[in-house]
């Protein structure tokens, strides 16, 4: 599982990448190296959500990534991908008991150290930590620091996510503390062009050296 989950990992956001963005800023972002790509959509248009996952599950597919759904249990199930579960969105052990025992299931432990206890214990398949940084994408979510990466790494053998406030400037201090993969959002989708995205994406995954 870690050397699968490894490597960039990039967050749609509604915001930067409405209207015509979406599938050629994320095609750009999987061509340059992303392994993973969250479909992050908070809206309530279940018809346009399902559209839009179906056919971002098509480009991973030709890419060789693996689509994950944010906080959508059911869609995730309909489009046979993976989840994303925050702090209040559900019960991991029930998405895992759904969605079976190869489904990739990510969990949000912000900072602490017994969330990410309850999500290894209910079957996730990585522990997401973070914000690191300031965050464009989420100002008020509680900080961690390297030296929590560093301790999480020592004391967990799944995957670890580095999220929140991510560059290209930091992004290498995060990996040497134990990151497995990077979660980036505004550094990467907040281009102007799919060819700046590309380029982009190839930074952050040059980040990680060959296994």
């Amino acid at each position: 599982m870690s050397q699968t989950l490894r490597g960039l990992y990039a967050i749609t956001d509604n915001a930067l990448l409405s209207g015509e963005r979406l599938l050629p800023w994320v095609d750009a972002a999987l061509a340059g190296g992303a392994r993973l790509l969250q479909y992050r959509d908070k809206t309530r248009d279940s018809v346009r959500r399902l559209d839009e996952a179906s056919r971002l599950r098509t480009l991973c597919d030709y890419y060789g990534a693996q689509l994950i759904i944010n906080d959508d249990l059911a869609l995730a199930a309909e489009l046979d991908v993976g989840l994303h579960l925050g702090r209040d969105d559900g019960s991991l052990r029930e998405a895992r008991q759904h969605l079976g025992p190869d489904a990739i299931i990510g969990a949000t432990c912000h900072a602490s150290q017994a969330f990410a206890e309850e999500a290894a214990a209910a079957g996730a398949s990585y522990l997401a930590f973070g914000r690191f940084f300031q965050s464009v994408t989420k100002p008020g979510a509680p900080a961690a620091t390297p030296v929590l990466l560093e301790e999480v790494r020592r004391r967990f053998a799944l995957p670890l996510v580095a999220i929140g406030g991510v560059t290209l400037h930091n992004a290498p201090q995060l990996i040497g503390a134990g990151a497995d993969m990077i979660a980036v959002v505004n550094s990467l989708f907040s281009a102007g062009s799919p060819a700046e995205v590309e380029r982009r994406a190839r930074g952050f995954t040059e980040l990680f050296p060959p296994l």
